[in-house]
């Protein structure tokens, strides 16, 4: 390992131009749902993965175009089967931030602006690291780089296209942000949003009520079943109901009600027995009917010993580098979610160091950033 290190030490990451290219990428606002900004971003990212050497395809959806970069892998690896790269270019952040409330800056050694830290930077991170490999002609297996649209409102369009980009990879690298401390992210719960629409039947609600159905009653009577089904769960499960909508005017019963829940788990078999029993709701009223919709769903990554083992070789390279690295689950979801479930050795939160996500103080730690970089590189050039 030692003789590949001294080989990979001849280039070194220029943190100057990793600052540039991510206050370009800052500066390219993408919002979540604004395919037109969203492509043109896409078309920076695809010029820059055909300029490292990759073929590179556009996958069309109505959130905007997800990207597939091939990178072709050099010396007795390029046989070998690929590994995957996951990051997105979606933020959460409208455009308009960048001129108000959070101009891109960079002060003290940070930078600062929207989709910094999640997960512009993490882009950034990939593509040097592919660009050191490049440059120091290490052998290495082929790479596979999909940097998706919708990330943020959980990958509606895009977690068929994870699962098929990961199908017969050795394993798979998430570019989210790490833990605070900056290890890295192994396992995360699972989440999905359910929404719970119901439809009754419109009435004079003082002149004939009893000819109506009220949706939001057989609504609220709903929730308290969903409650109830997440209680029997086997494990521990967040549940948030974070929208509800419904009815209008007082003096009619309500034809229509809906709620939109979050839901968070910790284990497969309770992520099983929750969904299950959503989809199994039935009306408590007579003329109500009562639907369960799964908006979007990540499934529960438990780690597993593979996991744990493609940590460790994160930290014995990572120890040639004078680099501390560790693992531990999250709480938060991503698209590692599909990998880890799918039983691929997986590991994420390998974007820099700061702090921020989803935060009007979004911040990134500059050094970090050829820190990362330097990491990618020298386990993509160790793995087989």
């Amino acid at each position: 390992m030692k003789r590949m290190l001294d080989h990979m030490r001849e280039h070194t990451p220029d943190a100057s131009a990793m600052l540039e290219r991510l206050e370009t990428y800052v500066r390219h606002e993408t919002p979540t749902g604004d395919p037109v900004r969203l492509n043109a971003f896409a078309d920076l990212l695809a010029d820059r993965h055909h300029e490292l050497g990759a073929q590179v395809r556009r996958v069309s959806a109505a959130t905007g175009d997800h990207l597939v970069a091939d990178h072709p892998g050099a010396g007795d690896p390029a046989a070998h089967a690929p590994i995957l790269l996951l990051g997105h270019h979606d933020t959460v952040w409208p455009a308009g931030h960048l001129d108000s409330a959070m101009p891109w800056r960079v002060d003290d050694g940070v930078a600062y602006g929207p989709g910094v830290y999640d997960m512009k930077s993490g882009l950034v991170v990939i593509e040097t690291a592919l660009a050191l490999l490049r440059a120091r002609a290490a052998p290495h297996p082929p790479v596979r780089v999909l940097v998706v649209a919708d990330e943020e409102v959980g990958s509606p369009t895009s977690s068929g296209l994870v699962a098929e980009c990961v199908a017969g990879a050795t394993a798979a690298l998430g570019f989210e942000s790490p833990h605070p401390d900056g290890a890295l992210k192994v396992g995360r719960r699972g989440s999905s949003r359910v929404r719970i629409s119901v439809r009754g039947r419109a009435a004079h609600a003082a002149l004939d009520p009893q000819a109506g159905v009220s949706a939001v009653d057989e609504l609220v009577d709903q929730l308290l079943a969903v409650r109830s089904i997440v209680a029997a769960a086997p494990g521990e499960v967040l549940c948030n109901v974070g929208t509800v909508q419904g009815g209008g005017k007082t003096n009619v019963v309500p034809a229509e009600a809906w709620a939109d829940i979050g839901l968070r788990f910790l284990d497969a078999e309770s992520e099983d027995a929750v969904l299950g029993g959503l989809r199994a709701l039935r009306p408590v009223r007579d003329g109500a009917d009562v639907r369960a919709e799964i908006l979007s769903r990540r499934p529960t990554w438990s780690p597993h010993e593979a996991d744990q083992r493609l940590v460790d070789v994160f930290a014995a390279v990572g120890a040639q580098l004078d680099q501390d690295v560790s693992g531990h689950p999250a709480a938060g979801a991503a698209d590692t979610n599909t990998t880890g479930s799918l039983g691929v050795p997986t590991v994420d939160g390998l974007g820099p160091l700061g702090a921020g996500a989803h935060a009007l103080h979004e911040q990134v730690v500059i050094s970090s950033l050829p820190q990362r970089a330097e990491l990618v590189a020298a386990v993509l050039a160790h793995l087989r």
